[in-house]
């Protein structure tokens, strides 16, 4: 994994950004000496939120199996999470 000075990243733009993820899939940017923020491609980070939204409807099924659900109109269920 390729490490970007904040530094770096105001001075060389985009390009230094390019040029850490052709040498892997992600870079750090590091503010202070201290990693900051995480840059990736656009596809890893699509495939990764595919990941996520795939994991909470796991969860989600989980939930109602095991009856951690509550049935109820949305009105009443309005009224319960606006209190």
């Amino acid at each position: 994994m390729t490490s970007i000075t904040a530094n770096e990243l105001k001075t060389k733009g985009v390009s230094v950004v390019e040029n850490a993820l052709r040498g892997g899939d992600e870079a750090i940017i590091t503010v202070r000496g201290k990693d900051k923020y995480v840059v990736i491609d656009v596809s890893k980070y699509s495939k990764l939120r595919e990941y996520e939204l795939e994991i909470a409807l796991l969860e989600a099924k989980a939930d109602v199996k095991a009856g951690r659900v509550k049935r109820e109109s949305v009105a009443a269920h309005m009224k319960r999470v606006t209190k």
